[in-house]
């Protein structure tokens, strides 16, 4: 009779800190205040209470010990502890070309391609895009997008924000990549997988349709400035699975997985 081999993983030896994000210059033994939304969340919805232990950071690097000093109906007072040196980015740098797609979909992807190490994004407004954004709205859209990479960035421990650029057409983007030593995109029929690549020497830019994908033009003009089609197995995978894909991929091959 065969005994199916099993595995008890250890109890974990740590608690994940509450960490909140805030853009200013922060020092040690000094007292700042959480922005509202934060403020909110720790105390309405985390339900911290004075004197709790929480994780700062900025952005710049590293992050700080705090703790919560005063919480009153609308405010939340952080005493701010010492400066530690740590540091989560992969050593792989990528840059994400997304298609624009619709409404949750999109939200998923810039979620999770931070959970997944993506060092910045840029939305690209496509032929086939579902979702058509220009002037006041588009820049409420980059703007609710910052905040949620800021989020990701809290829940999954990183130190630095990846930044959301304005939303370009294609063109424009192609030609902020001209100078990325690897370009990828995607196409079903491709020759290259990511396995015959070999190790990037640099930064990678990788290019992500939208829900319709390319159009024919858009396809041609990719090709023309250097970008490598390569094909994520025999299966099509949506927008919003695509590039989560291959981060993980690239991230097990040449990056931190």
């Amino acid at each position: 009779m065969q005994c199916a081999l099993s595995y008890h993983a250890p109890l974990p030896a740590f608690a994940v800190m509450p960490r909140f994000y805030l853009p200013e210059t922060l020092a040690p033994d000094t007292f700042i205040t959480l922005p509202d939304a934060s403020a909110h969340h720790a105390a309405r919805v985390l339900r911290l209470s004075v004197g709790d232990s929480v994780t700062l950071f900025n952005g710049q690097g590293g992050e700080w010990t705090g703790s919560i000093h005063h919480i009153g109906k609308r405010e939340v007072e952080v005493r701010v502890g010492e400066w530690q040196n740590v540091e989560r980015e992969s050593t792989l740098r990528v840059t994400l070309a997304q298609g624009i797609s619709s409404g949750e979909r999109m939200d998923y992807t810039l979620q999770k391609a931070v959970e997944l190490g993506v060092h910045a994004i840029r939305p690209i407004a496509c032929a086939r895009s579902v979702v058509k954004l220009s002037g006041e709205r588009a820049d409420k859209r980059r703007t609710h997008w910052q905040n949620l990479v800021i989020a990701a960035c809290e829940q999954c421990a990183r130190n630095r924000v990846p930044e959301v650029s304005d939303i370009a057409p294609l063109p424009v983007s192609l030609a902020q990549s001209a100078e990325a030593p690897l370009k990828l995109m995607f196409a079903p029929d491709a020759q290259h997988t990511l396995h015959t690549l070999p190790r990037p020497d640099g930064d990678v830019t990788m290019l992500a349709g939208p829900e319709g994908g390319f159009d024919a033009h858009e396809y041609s003009a990719a090709l023309a400035a250097g970008f490598i089609p390569i094909r994520l197995g025999p299966r099509i995978l949506r927008t919003e699975t695509a590039a989560l894909a291959a981060l993980a991929a690239m991230q097990t091959l040449w990056g931190d997985l």
